[in-house]
């Protein structure tokens, strides 16, 4: 099966729309992430779900700004509106998408908090039944793609 005859699964866009994608594969679950340099990239927790790389389709990105926020990390952003879209890590199959971005309804579910121990003096992580991590954790079962 072709990438253009897999079924569209999720859509999405920044807020001023500058920068649209689909998602013609699955989406893993939600995760939270609240280390500090998230943080500082997006305002707040960066809340994101993923998708294989090659099942990701940016439609609209003239607004599309990437910045490499570490040697293996390339960040990307509405250069319009600001909105945090994207998370890619160089060496990882997946890329990450802000779950804030996508359109209605995702189907998806938050599985996992991680890099508690950085998260900010300003908000406290309820138990709210959902697993948390201080860091990666070494069991990321709960981050597994759904089959096809």
């Amino acid at each position: 099966m072709t990438d253009q005859e897999k079924t569209v699964r999720a859509t999405g866009r920044c807020h001023c729309g500058g920068v649209r994608y689909t998602v013609r594969g699955p989406s893993r679950p939600v995760i939270q992430c609240h280390c500090e340099m998230c943080r500082r990239a997006c305002g707040g927790v960066w809340k994101a779900t993923a998708a294989r790389r090659d099942d990701i389709t940016i439609e609209d990105d003239d607004c599309l700004t990437r910045y490499r926020s570490t040697p293996a990390v390339q960040r990307g952003f509405c250069g319009r509106c600001g909105a945090s879209l994207f998370w890619n890590h160089d060496e990882r199959p997946y890329i990450g998408i802000s779950a804030g971005t996508l359109d209605a309804p995702t189907g998806l579910k938050l599985a996992l908090h991680i890099f508690t121990d950085d998260a900010g003096d300003w908000y406290e992580l309820s138990d709210d039944g959902i697993a948390k991590a201080p860091g990666i954790p070494q069991d990321m079962s709960a981050l597994k793609f759904p089959a096809e």
